[in-house]
């Protein structure tokens, strides 16, 4: 079941169940995991549902797709994330419109947008991309890059450097999957023993999110188990 105009909410709360199921499973508080509906492809009508159903935070991948949508949904309440790659000369407008950025990989990306954050706006809000398993063409900072990136984008101005992010390939089963994601919260649990006050585990979609929340996640990203394949 998918969501559309009838059934939105019954969809939602099937897939905040299976998030509060895996935290409490967990020993979590099912409150601390966020839930990001990533609409790329989806329409404007699409997300006003999912918002009628009481998603709060959208994920988006191409910056002009998700414009044309804030344009469309500009009277409601909603938190945009910036989920996709991030070419330089698309920063002011994302340091403009979004409120998350959770796909930093290069310190240039994050000084533009901090040096583009407009001064009535909070600070932006950012995650840094880890690769913990290599793919070509995939974004994201090698584990021993972390820190020394960290370092540099945790002092700017105009943004806040929040936690880690990763979208690691599928793996052959839920151990693996735990595995990979265990990577990533122990790279930010050295973070925060360096000094760092992170707080947000980017990690898990709709085929493995169980497995990140069992490891840690705050955010979750689910477009499929939400609106289907595109």
């Amino acid at each position: 079941m998918l969501i559309g105009p009838q059934n939105s909410t019954l969809v939602v709360n099937h897939v905040r169940s299976r998030i509060s199921q895996a935290a409490t499973a967990a020993g979590r508080d099912p409150a601390t995991v966020t839930l990001v509906a990533v609409t790329k492809a989806q329409t404007a009508e699409t997300i006003r549902a999912a918002a009628t159903a009481g998603v709060t935070d959208f994920g988006e991948n191409y910056l002009q797709e998700a414009l044309a949508k804030m344009e469309r949904l500009a009277e409601l309440p909603l938190r945009w994330h910036f989920i996709g790659g991030i070419q330089s000369n698309k920063t002011r407008i994302i340091a403009e419109r979004f409120d998350w950025v959770h796909s930093i990989d290069r310190l240039s990306v994050a000084r533009r947008l901090s040096e583009q954050r407009p001064f009535h706006a909070p600070p932006l809000n950012v995650c840094i991309q880890v690769e913990l398993v290599p793919e070509p063409n995939k974004g994201g900072v090698s584990p021993s890059e972390v820190e020394q990136l960290a370092a540099a984008v945790a002092p700017l101005p105009r943004v806040c450097l929040r936690g880690l992010m990763c979208v690691p390939p599928p793996q052959a089963n839920a151990a693996a999957e735990r595995a990979v994601f265990a990577r990533l919260r122990i790279l930010l649990e050295e973070l925060n023993a360096r000094g760092h006050k992170l707080d947000t585990l980017s990690m898990g979609m709709s085929a493995d999110f169980e497995s990140a929340i069992a490891e840690g996640a705050t955010v979750v990203r689910i477009g499929t188990a939400l609106f289907g394949h595109r």
